[in-house]
């Protein structure tokens, strides 16, 4: 997420009385006016979102549920990933954030099991998912559902190795290009990740995207989800859509048709030959800097989860 999905798998309310209102896109892009939290937080709705959910350190006690959007929502009943299983190890564990949606965890679980049978690779090291109610965070991410680009040759890793050992970087050329460190078992594992039905999005840096497209000699349907973005050179990144029938809960507009791979290619492009920026007006008005949330605009549904 959650990805957090959990911050990573979801979307805000559609049919809820509010107190204050959002506006974000549904799934064929329109967009739709969504209901927040509002005033009906009383003294804490203007307190950053982060330091309530941050403070958070178990899940609510309610039916599994996603609300609001990746980047501002919360989820209920989020199931925390074990720190140690047959195939994977959740890293960072001073964080918390091993958390999300009970279907986040499943993927998790099933991708793990598809890295194992990767030469090389005893499975995955899975970085932040959530935290316990999702919710922003009080550092790093607004959005995760990270996975290491690490293969891991062992999963006895001691709590303390978790904290210091380090993902490996597979960019070169600022991200216009893949390292020697890629290998055909990344192609593989986001590929798999990419085919599960619940994901929606898997952002990697633009080399990935690229070396995917030139290697893929099969079914191309999926190279769709995967999108470049900025970073996701140490990990990739996984969105999962909102579980059927959640009320609450929109999905992201789908990628646009097409395998995405020109748009790939001309990120590539950019990062070789960056376009000349554009002349700034002088008469426009500095940008704003990024407004941190506050418990006013997350979803509505997101005051019982606090509190639960």
């Amino acid at each position: 997420m959650t990805l957090t999905r959990v911050l990573i798998c979801t979307a805000l309310a559609l049919t809820l009385v509010s107190c204050g209102g959002g506006r974000d896109r549904d799934i064929s892009g329109e967009s739709v006016v969504l209901p927040t939290i509002g005033s009906s937080g009383g003294a804490r709705s203007n307190v950053e979102a982060k330091r309530l959910f941050g403070a958070k350190t178990s899940a609510s006690a309610q039916a599994p549920a996603a609300f609001g959007s990746y980047a501002k929502g919360c989820v209920a009943g989020a199931e925390q990933l074990p720190e140690t299983g047959p195939t994977w190890q959740a890293m960072r564990l001073s964080r918390n954030r091993n958390w999300a949606h009970p279907e986040m965890i499943d993927m998790v679980k099933k991708l793990s099991v598809k890295a194992a049978q990767q030469p090389g690779w005893a499975g995955l090291y899975v970085g932040d998912l959530s935290q316990p109610r999702g919710g922003p965070m009080l550092t790093g991410h607004r959005s995760i559902g990270d996975i290491w680009m690490l293969p891991p040759k062992t999963l006895d890793l001691t709590r303390k190795l978790r904290e210091s050992i380090s993902s490996i970087s597979l960019r070169r050329a600022k991200g216009a290009y893949v390292n020697s460190s890629w290998t055909r078992a990344h192609h593989e594992i986001i590929k798999a990740a990419a085919k599960d039905p619940r994901t929606e999005r898997i952002f990697v840096f633009p080399g990935a995207k690229v070396q995917m497209c030139n290697d893929e000699k099969g079914d191309r349907s999926y190279l769709r989800k995967i999108r470049p973005w900025y970073g996701h050179h140490y990990h990739f990144h996984i969105r999962i859509g909102c579980t059927q029938g959640v009320r609450g809960c929109v999905n992201q507009a789908p990628p646009p048709p097409g395998d995405g791979c020109a748009d790939a290619r001309q990120w590539q492009a950019n990062i070789l030959n960056p376009p000349p920026p554009k002349p700034r007006d002088p008469n426009a008005p500095a940008p704003k800097p990024r407004r941190e949330l506050t418990l006013a605009n997350l979803p509505a549904q997101c005051q019982a989860v606090l509190d639960n």
